[in-house]
């Protein structure tokens, strides 16, 4: 479920968590049903028990005449637990799905806004919004939600019951049982706001420790690490007082609405007993028995439990209104000043007989704050070509790169990719997870054997590290590529290009930083990727590379066009 469309009105975070619900509706109904007849067993129990009471000591009842009772008890009692495993099965069910379904929708809307633009979030900002602020919604749906139909379902029979054998009984009961609902309400103003500070919060810690870890050979150069950790204990007390603060609130909620209860329960006692010595004599009192005044004494705590464990879960609502609002947020965050990459910009596809992969008309690139950063641009690119992209830095030969690959789209202009068109992507800084050396080449092709990775390995000149390391492709590898120089991390991450098979490749600067050897093995792989019928586009000052194009591209201010405009065929 991403944004909604403009339609359906502004997305809120209320709105939201009830769409998630429909999408399970079936199992929450069923969750509540469950409830519901365990709070039916629960009053046959206790009218069982008031029965057998009242046959001991009243009609002087053996307790072999009693077995039936003790018996239907004891029945009762397993059939209502098996009740209220299914209510919670079926609950945790409905929320397991939701999350799935909800960590499934973020995904995809990360994906659609692209790397651009999520290089303006912290990861940690990402990662406590898929993780924590999502897992926030479990209590929500598993328990609160059935919860709330089962607070009402079940006091009403329970109050139909007290009616049937007290009307007065009754009376309390429904004059004191508005007051709980009414003092949650008020407590849920202040958790909810609670809740949605303590998530900024998380999110800024996280996004704090990240970044001291990050950079904490730095801060160990400038001798800074000391006031580092400073900063990191600050922050991590202003975490804790701040669920301290709500723990308080949920504490305090508990301890009033305790009292409301039990003010009610005591009052419907003292009713009862006096009713019962005869101290009472208006209304239904005088017709009180041993067996009407102890069902509904047994009645009056169940009458009030499922207000009790409403209060209980209020809190998971608070917490999920917080959550929510923040993945809603999240959610309606448009892609690429109003276009969505996946079919604002995108145009018709390039016939299925044409070689070209991907044909830009007049296209152009804006982010905002920063103006364009890509000039009006008309480029093909077709199979088995090799394009340098040259010019100025800061002229927008990285964001052309973004835009062949589709991570923004055009503000202005079109954009067709071939059809089926896939592409591997090779950075002057490459992407290389913490896992095994296989596992980062997986990232490409997760279905590759072991053969066809070290024939990439092979092919991308690393066969003598591979040798070298006694774990093979197992030997584990850090984040960034800590364990591997420089020179192996761009050659590693060429071999994944080599592993992908896509016929369109495109590289940003992929020979800065290599020493000269190392320079020369990697262009003779890119030469091995053009032999094949790979198409190239290059961003590069590096003369080497320029060679090794078939068209040279020299983009400046006023853009370029395939006319002949700021274009050096070397073809």
């Amino acid at each position: 479920m991403g944004a909604p469309d403009a339609a359906t009105g502004e997305l809120t975070a209320r709105r939201y968590l009830k769409q998630l619900a429909a999408g399970e509706r079936r199992r929450l109904r069923l969750a509540v049903m469950a409830g519901t007849l365990a709070g039916g067993l629960t009053l046959v129990q206790l009218a069982l028990l008031a029965t057998f009471i009242s046959g001991l000591l009243v009609e002087s009842q053996g307790l072999a005449g009693l077995l039936p009772l003790l018996g239907g008890i004891l029945l009762t009692a397993i059939f209502r637990s098996l009740m209220l495993y299914v209510q919670e099965t079926l609950g945790q069910a409905a929320s397991l799905e939701i999350r799935h379904r909800v960590r499934l929708a973020l995904l995809d809307h990360l994906a659609r806004l692209g790397p651009v633009r999520l290089a303006s979030r912290h990861s940690a900002s990402v990662a406590s919004e898929l993780v924590e602020q999502v897992e926030a919604l479990d209590g929500y749906f598993a328990r609160f939600q059935p919860q709330l139909w089962l607070s009402v379902t079940v006091p009403l029979m329970i109050l139909v019951a007290t009616f049937w054998l007290d009307w007065l009984a009754a009376l309390f009961l429904l004059i004191s049982a508005p007051l709980i609902p009414a003092f949650m309400a008020l407590v849920g103003m202040g958790a909810e706001r609670l809740n949605r500070e303590q998530f900024a919060a998380v999110a800024r810690l996280s996004g704090h420790f990240i970044d001291r870890v990050r950079g904490i050979t730095t801060l160990q150069l400038f001798g800074r690490t000391r006031s580092a950790t400073g900063e990191v204990h600050a922050a991590a007390d202003d975490y804790r007082r701040r669920s301290m603060r709500t723990l308080r609130l949920a504490f305090l909620s508990s301890a009033v609405l305790e009292f409301f209860a039990s003010v009610a329960i005591a009052v419907v006692a003292i009713y009862v007993g006096f009713g019962l010595l005869g101290y009472i004599d208006y209304g239904p009192s005088d017709q009180l028995t041993l067996f009407s005044g102890l069902l509904v004494l047994l009645l009056a705590p169940e009458f009030f439990q499922p207000l009790r464990t409403l209060s209980q879960h209020y809190h998971d609502r608070a917490a999920a209104l917080g959550a929510a609002e923040a993945l809603v947020t999240l959610l309606e965050e448009v892609p690429d000043i109003g276009r969505r990459i996946d079919d604002g910009g995108r145009g018709d596809q390039v016939s299925a007989d044409s070689d070209a992969l991907i044909v830009l008309k007049q296209a152009s690139v804006a982010h905002q704050g920063r103006g364009c950063v890509l000039q009006p641009i008309s480029l093909t690119v077709t199979r088995g070509e090799v394009i340098a992209v040259t010019g100025p830095s800061g002229v927008g030969k990285s964001s052309l790169l973004q835009l062949l690959a589709g991570f923004v789209a055009p503000d202005s202009g079109e954009r067709h990719p071939g059809r089926d068109m896939s592409l591997a992507w090779m950075d002057q800084r490459p992407l290389l997870i913490q896992g095994s050396l296989a596992d980062n080449l997986r990232l490409a092709a997760p279905d590759a054997s072991d053969e066809a990775m070290r024939e990439a390995l092979l092919r991308a000149g690393l066969e003598p590290l591979l040798i070298s390391l006694p774990r093979g492709l197992a030997t584990p590898l850090g984040e960034r590529g800590v364990g591997l120089s420089g020179g192996q991390a761009q050659r590693l991450a060429l071999a994944r290009v080599f592993l992908s098979e896509a016929p369109l490749v495109l590289l940003d600067e992929p020979t800065a930083s290599l020493d000269a050897e190392t320079e020369a093995g990697v262009i003779r792989a890119l030469q091995a990727l053009a032999d094949e019928g790979r198409a190239l586009v290059i961003a590069t000052h590096h003369p080497a590379l320029m060679a090794m194009a078939s068209r040279q591209l020299m983009l400046s201010g006023a853009g370029l066009n395939e006319e002949g405009q700021h274009v050096a065929d070397n073809a």
